[in-house]
């Protein structure tokens, strides 16, 4: 019997590879970290010699209604070490409640038109990552029971081949004890969900996101 090019015989198994790491440079742009003004804030030009970066410079925009408010954090694997290479994502609701969607079709609550609701930004040396938004409203969820005010979170790294998908609510957020999402959560981890207020001007939260581990964030199956 021939040997052709699929036989093990010949050639043994193909050697595996994790994804990336390509995260960090290759799909941020400038200023997508910033929701709610024009700084550069998102992409890793540092890792870039200065005569190859040809990375979307930030938009010019408008000013968006709503609380500005920073978020900060570190995405961590098992062991608590730093992941450097990540991507993350985030989608959210105006000051308002309502999404910059065809998918919200509500006319009773006021478009932001200068606020888009959805950021990506790329984590540094030491895992960190940083946005600026405006502290989102309610909006309605399953049952169309109001939810506590959140953004969703979409995490990209090396040897994801899906990415995950979280929830980020606020410490001080109204109507968290009756959300109807973060009720699907056990108790005990309903934390791994929470940012903390760390600062009032501005307005900061921290949300470290742990991929696995003790302390690692709930995800969801969607």
């Amino acid at each position: 019997m021939a040997l052709d090019n699929q036989s093990g015989d010949l050639f043994g198994q193909t050697p595996s590879q994790t994804v990336g790491p390509f995260f960090h440079y290759g799909l941020p742009w400038k200023g997508g970290a910033d929701l709610a003004g024009a700084s550069e804030l998102g992409a890793r030009p540092d890792l870039i010699p200065p005569e190859h970066d040809l990375l979307t410079r930030a938009n010019v925009r408008t000013p968006v209604e709503g609380l500005p408010i920073e978020i900060t954090g570190r995405v961590l694997d098992a062991n608590g070490a730093a992941v450097p290479d990540a991507l993350i994502e985030i989608w959210q609701a105006n000051a308002a409640g309502r999404y910059n969607s065809p998918d919200d079709p509500r006319t009773d609550v006021t478009v932001d038109a200068a606020f888009v609701g959805f950021g990506r930004g790329a984590t540094g040396e030491d895992g960190s990552f940083r946005f600026r938004t405006v502290l989102p409203g309610r909006a309605p969820g399953p049952g169309n029971v109001l939810q506590a005010p959140h953004i969703a979170v979409g995490v990209f790294g090396r040897g994801l081949l899906k990415r995950l998908v979280t929830r980020l609510y606020f410490e001080d957020g109204e109507g968290n004890e009756r959300d109807p999402v973060l009720a699907l959560v056990p108790p005990h981890r309903r934390e791994t969900l929470i940012a903390a207020k760390v600062g009032e001007t501005p307005v900061a939260y921290r949300f470290d996101i742990h991929l696995q581990g003790e302390h690692e964030t709930v995800f969801f199956d969607i």
